[in-house]
């Protein structure tokens, strides 16, 4: 009897299998869109699922096959999807007609992360972000630099003590990254450097460690979204903490009435209704790379949310912090331990300030040119989100995908990706991309940067808000290390430099490992 239902089991799954790969295929011939076909159950996704490559090459692979179409199909596991690869259909779907894409597709069944900014919906996102909006406006984020030009002294001293060793750049900008947003965001002074064992480390690991076990889950979530509240992405203990810790530390700060210019501050002055709301001034910039925010304001009166709501947005921003702005800084490091002529024209730039102006600021983080053409080039090259997703909430009609074609009617939930990293790297718009040329970022050249082309923190509404947090983290860091070390290969150093197969977050193949040696 359990033969027999296990082989039904088995034939029925197939068959389902099947059936939806195939009807994969014919939509796509339907509508007229081209698409590569892809194998049953994995779609375009098996080199990333299996663990040959990172999914940067499942979406450049099919990005690359179909070069005068405006869009293509792409299967993801099982869901079809439409991959968006004109500059100006990308700014239809995010910018002007956003209000039938104003949502992102579900990726977890998570407590903290389903709550979460990014995962809201509807009403309950624009609520959410018009709260948030004022947590991030520029005069907030200056009263972050001082904690990370901290911590940034931190990592200096450690590098003086170890000077030349080799040095694992994951872990080194990990312990930054840990102690800046447990410092900024949840009012927790750690030096990990030095212990290393610290709780808060520990539980940021769990979040972000790689396992066969977390790729088997995304991908039956994907596939098969039913399944989402059987597999956390997150593990339980490690949520539990940082939401224990954020309402502790609210109860704490109210009890007692203290103050901290932190984000958990702003999340209890945001609970209460009285974050104030600062407009944003294209004079708080801190480079090229930073959004635009939307005017999304709430439909009716300013929503009153519970502490729990807001303490899964310190998850977010703990999350997004940690491991995305540290991948971004790595591999700003290990660019300019291959190209030692842009980190010396770097070093110019640094050490004129200095001379001038001593401990960096928010102002000298928008007054340095070159450091910012050095994290426009690293978010170009190698932008932690490779794609942008957006899900269907009105039909829509999508303009036909060549000249001759037919309109593509977009059903609700149906899912269109926007593949940035695909844009980033076409010759089209960034001549030989796989270059690390900061120049193409300078005063002179970035006007010829055709718009919606270069977008690692997203567009539209629905942008990264902690735009100004992330960069503002990777030029304090660079500008400190930079200014005491130059940084140099090692025989551990890849060079050319490729990408790992994590299937997040872009590495390099065997990790960044380095040199610092002083500058005297």
């Amino acid at each position: 009897m359990i033969v027999e239902l296990l082989i039904f089991i088995f034939s029925t799954l197939s068959v389902y299998i099947l059936y939806g790969y195939y009807k994969n295929n014919q939509d796509f011939e339907e509508k007229g869109v081209k698409y590569l076909p892809g194998v049953p159950i994995f779609g375009n996704t098996a080199g990333s699922t299996l663990g040959r490559h990172h999914m940067f090459f499942d979406y450049q692979n099919v990005y690359k096959a179909f070069p005068v179409e405006s869009y293509v199909g792409y299967v993801d596991g099982m869901a079809p999807t439409i991959l968006l690869r004109d500059p100006s259909v990308i700014k239809l779907i995010t910018v002007k007609d956003f209000d039938h894409f104003a949502d992102h597709r579900p990726l977890s069944s998570d407590d903290l992360f389903s709550e979460s900014l990014v995962m809201m919906k509807g009403d309950r996102w624009r609520d959410m972000r018009s709260t948030l909006s004022p947590a991030f406006t520029g005069s907030k984020m200056r009263q972050m630099v001082p904690f990370m030009n901290e911590t940034s002294n931190n990592i200096v001293q450690y590098l003086r003590e170890t000077e030349g060793q080799n040095i694992d750049a994951t872990f080194l900008i990990h312990c930054y990254t840990n102690d800046v947003i447990a410092s900024t965001i949840f009012g927790v002074q750690v030096n990990t450097l030095k212990d290393p064992s610290n709780y808060f480390y520990k539980a940021g690991q769990k979040l972000v460690a790689s396992s066969f076990s977390k790729k088997l889950s995304f991908f039956l979530v994907l596939t098969f979204p039913f399944l989402a509240k059987y597999f956390p992405f997150f593990p339980k203990e490690a949520t539990d903490y940082f939401k224990d810790l954020v309402l502790k530390t609210m109860e704490h700060r109210e009890k007692n009435n203290i103050q901290r210019p932190d984000m958990i501050q702003m999340l209890m002055e945001a609970a209460k209704g009285t974050l104030k709301d600062q407009p944003h001034d294209k004079l708080d910039d801190v480079g090229f790379a930073t959004t635009q925010e939307a005017d999304v304001k709430p439909k009716g009166k300013l929503r009153q949310w519970d502490y729990e709501t807001l303490a899964a947005q310190a998850f977010l921003f703990f999350f997004g912090g940690f491991d995305s702005s540290a991948a971004v800084i790595v591999m700003a490091i290990h660019e300019l331990a291959l190209n030692p002529g842009a980190q010396e024209t770097l070093h110019e730039e640094v050490k004129k300030h200095h001379e001038q102006h001593g401990e960096m600021t928010y102002e000298g983080v928008q007054n340095m040119p070159y450091l910012d053409c050095v994290v426009n080039e690293t978010l170009r090259k190698w932008t932690p989100g490779v794609a942008m997703n957006r899900v269907c909430v009105k039909l829509y009609v999508l303009p036909p995908p060549r000249e001759g074609g037919k309109p593509v009617k977009v059903k609700p939930g149906d899912n269109i990706y926007s593949v940035v990293s695909a844009l980033h790297w076409d010759e089209q718009y960034y001549p030989e991309p796989e270059k690390f040329k900061p120049e193409r970022f300078s005063d002179e050249n970035k006007h010829k940067i055709q718009p919606f082309t270069f977008i690692p923190f997203g567009v539209g509404p629905r942008n990264c808000i902690a735009s100004r947090f992330a960069i503002l983290e990777l030029k304090v860091l660079l500008y400190h290390l930079v200014l005491h070390f130059e940084v140099q290969k090692c025989e551990k150093t890849s060079d050319p430099l490729r990408l790992g197969p994590r299937d997040f977050n872009v590495q390099a193949v065997g990790g960044t490992w380095v040199k610092f040696k002083s500058r005297k």
